[in-house]
């Protein structure tokens, strides 16, 4: 599989993937001129509006973009697909009553390449059960893609506001390992991504990458993070 999760797609006060951009169209290499936007995460914002906005992201690079609501099968004639970030309930929702997740995920583990941000990153997990996301409709299933075999955490930070008398995020992805010891989860702060090339995986971007597991259920910071 190719794959390229990234924790969101804009950084303050710049253009959308401005943070990622160079790094993408290097491993591109000019291979992905079509792509399949699944516009999903969408709810505030229209998805026909989603897809104009990824498109004019992509425009200098005369890169294609179609939505998938627009066009199902630009799933198998693009040269990838994205996934776009906004609610992953909703996300999940709409690829499970649609059919599409398990005619994208065929077609991701067949070789298409694949891009998500923020929820379309946490939906190439085994399940949604670590977004950030509210819960504002539900799903068949919390089951998503299942591209890596441990669960994501994109815009991860651990930031503590003076006033803020609730869980930190690092209390509530601990509490997640408490209650599943055997899971792993990985924690993308903003300016990250992981790209996966056939069974390798590698952290890029800004960092510390945090892991919770069994031998750290409270949460480790790694520099870089790499598998296979």
């Amino acid at each position: 599989m190719e794959l390229y999760l990234l924790s969101n797609s804009r950084m303050k006060n710049e253009l959308p993937f401005a943070w990622a951009k160079a790094k993408l169209l290097s491993e591109w290499d000019g291979r992905i001129k079509t792509v399949a936007l699944v516009p999903f995460a969408g709810v505030g914002l229209g998805w026909d509006e989603y897809v104009d906005w990824v498109a004019e992201a992509f425009a200098p690079q005369n890169i294609k973009i179609t939505g998938v609501h627009q066009d199902d099968t630009a799933v198998d004639t693009a040269d990838a697909i994205f996934v776009g970030g906004g609610n992953t309930f909703h996300l999940t929702y709409h690829l499970h009553k649609t059919g599409l997740m398990d005619r994208i995920g065929a077609l991701v583990r067949n070789g298409k390449p694949y891009m998500g941000w923020s929820a379309g990153a946490n939906v190439a997990a085994p399940t949604l059960r670590t977004t950030n996301d509210m819960p504002i409709v539900e799903p068949a299933s919390f089951n998503t893609f299942g591209f890596v075999q441990f669960q994501l955490n994109p815009h991860y930070t651990n930031y503590v506001s003076p006033d803020h008398g609730g869980e930190t995020r690092d209390q509530r992805l601990n509490e997640f390992i408490l209650a599943n010891p055997d899971q792993k989860v990985v924690g993308l702060p903003e300016g990250s991504m992981l790209i996966a090339r056939n069974t390798r995986i590698q952290s890029w971007g800004k960092g510390p990458i945090r892991i919770f597991d069994s031998q750290s259920p409270e949460g480790r910071d790694e520099p870089t993070f790499s598998l296979g």
